[in-house]
């Protein structure tokens, strides 16, 4: 897991609050474990990424810290990518800076999935993650807002693959490039509550909306470019729903772990857990056919 989100939410989460600013007020240093720490020498135009060492949450399950720092990262990317159009050096390595990091520490303990969190929008650090990914999931809440955002998204993606692919043509002979074609695996619908069985009737109307607006704004908007991008049914790119737990996702994050907390009601623990399994199976399953297949 890579928290890409400069707010460190997800680091937040999993991590104790005294060790999580322990690592904030060091990633300055050569011994940093953050995120930021692996790009610093290569943002700083001092040097190539660090390797640095996930921190294993549990068996198996690794952490890259966030870190506030990729803020001021961020804010370089714009002149970064121009310097990419330019036939830079400098702007392709500072664009693949992350893809690098990851990829040392993805090899280096043999990861089977890489999952980056990001924040809620289309900013330059998003680009370049959303570029370096096989794949990516929107999580969509029964609002108007995120009806909306489908859209801004859908576009922004057109655009971000089109350019990249001008600025991969153009590269250097042995320029670190990232792959530049993100599939569109689906949606998970969120934030609603249930009655009778039932998602309730002030959110009901969203359903239809984002799944319409999940085919027409992502999936054939990505279609356009190659037809690989996405599926061409509308049916498939819903992943699966997770409802409003209420108390459950606090606590949850209290005690950073997700189904296994010693407080809150047995039924919705269990509840969350299929929920999460189905959507992980659904996942699975996707990645192995491709997104042409059902």
């Amino acid at each position: 897991m890579v928290d890409a989100d400069p707010q460190c939410n997800l680091t937040s989460c999993l991590v104790e609050a005294s060790v999580v600013n322990d690592w904030l007020d060091n990633s300055d240093f050569e011994s940093g474990v953050t995120i930021w720490s692996a790009i610093k020498p290569v943002s700083e135009s001092t040097g190539n990424v660090r390797v640095v060492k996930p921190y294993e949450r549990l068996p198996n399950i690794f952490l890259i810290p966030g870190d506030i720092c990729l803020s001021e990262f961020e804010q370089e990317l714009p002149q970064i990518w121009v310097e990419c159009l330019q036939r830079r050096v400098r702007g392709y390595r500072g664009v693949s800076a992350i893809s690098e990091a990851i990829n040392l520490v993805a090899r280096n303990i043999e990861a089977d999935f890489v999952f980056y969190d990001v924040g809620p929008n289309i900013g330059p650090l998003n680009r370049v993650i959303l570029l370096d990914c096989d794949y990516f999931i929107v999580p969509a809440a029964c609002d108007l807002f995120s009806t909306r955002a489908l859209s801004t998204l859908g576009h922004s993606l057109e655009s971000w693959i089109n350019e990249w692919a001008v600025i991969s043509s153009i590269a250097p002979d042995d320029t670190p490039l990232l792959p530049g074609k993100p599939i569109f695996l689906g949606y998970i619908l969120q934030k609603f509550r249930m009655y009778g069985g039932k998602i309730s009737g002030g959110f009901a109307p969203y359903v239809a909306k984002l799944e319409k607006a999940a085919n027409s704004e992502i999936a054939t908007v990505l279609r356009r470019i190659d037809k690989n991008l996405a599926h061409a049914s509308i049916s498939l790119n819903k992943l699966g729903q997770v409802k409003d737990f209420g108390a459950l996702a606090i606590e949850a994050q209290t005690e950073g772990v997700p189904f296994a907390m010693a407080s809150g009601a047995p039924y919705l623990k269990e509840q969350a857990r299929k929920e999460f399994k189905n959507i992980a199976e659904r996942i699975i399953q996707r990645i192995t056919h491709g997104p042409s297949e059902s």
